[in-house]
């Protein structure tokens, strides 16, 4: 077997229309695509989101506000949530990777501690980042707030 062959399978490839050669096949004159216009035309591609003219969607729709490229997404938890999450799994250190173990957080998260609520015990919390009232709030129980 050779390359010149190898052929399609049968049935698999349907015969196109030999298009612009002579009115007699039908599709002689404009070859099937009518008459003017930019679809008419070679090397016509519609743009994406293109309505024939009309305003397009995304220039009608009013655009608000500010999306910062340099934004940094962490995931937020306050103290309350923490000292359940160290009850539940008798645990005195809570960290990402503790906290990924888990499934409370996904691969990569970065976490930030807040201060709302109160511990009920010492911990000693590993994160990403603290607020100032979080942080006094563990040390004052005697634990560590470490910043990765």
């Amino acid at each position: 077997m050779r390359l010149h062959d190898i052929k399609p399978v049968k049935g698999s490839v349907k015969a196109g229309r030999r298009l612009g050669r002579g009115e007699g096949s039908g599709t002689g004159d404009t070859a099937g695509r009518g008459h003017n216009g930019a679809k008419s035309r070679s090397g016509y591609s519609k743009k994406q989101g293109f309505e024939g003219g009309q305003m397009p969607l995304q220039r009608r729709v009013p655009k608000f506000g500010f999306f910062s490229r340099n934004r940094i997404e962490y995931r937020v938890f306050n103290l309350e949530r923490l000292s359940e999450i160290a009850e539940s799994n008798n645990e005195v250190s809570i960290t990402p990777a503790f906290l990924e173990e888990k499934g409370i957080i996904r691969t990569g998260e970065l976490v930030k501690i807040l201060g709302n609520g109160e511990l009920n015990s010492k911990l000693n919390v590993e994160a990403h980042k603290f607020s100032k009232s979080a942080k006094s709030a563990i040390e004052e129980k005697g634990g560590q707030a470490k910043i990765l």
